[in-house]
């Protein structure tokens, strides 16, 4: 289900010049024109706190931004301030968006 999920994204990396290790990943679900949903943002804990974050962040924004969406949305725990820098606030009316979730 993974590499389906995967395959349908834009899939953006970030990988160790010296190793070759990839230290961080995000995907983009989007129809091109409206809406994007970014998700499954990881960056490896060896790497967090040196840039990788914002280095992947900025490749996202660069790829998506000549799209002109409307909308990007994303959810995270954690990670509040990385995104702000991007653009990216709380939702001005929570309430007004719900989700149905899979069994």
């Amino acid at each position: 289900m993974q590499d389906a999920a995967i395959d349908s994204s834009r899939n953006y990396g970030v990988w160790n010049e010296t190793s070759g290790e990839q230290v961080a990943y995000a995907r983009v679900v989007t129809d091109g024109v409206t809406f994007a949903w970014l998700c499954d943002v990881f960056v490896a804990p060896a790497v967090r706190g040196v840039g990788v974050g914002k280095m992947l962040m900025s490749g996202v924004i660069a790829d998506l931004e000549p799209l002109g969406l409307r909308r990007t949305l994303l959810a995270t725990a954690d990670a509040h301030g990385l995104y702000e820098q991007y653009g990216f606030s709380e939702l001005p009316v929570p309430s007004q968006f719900m989700a149905r979730m899979g069994s």
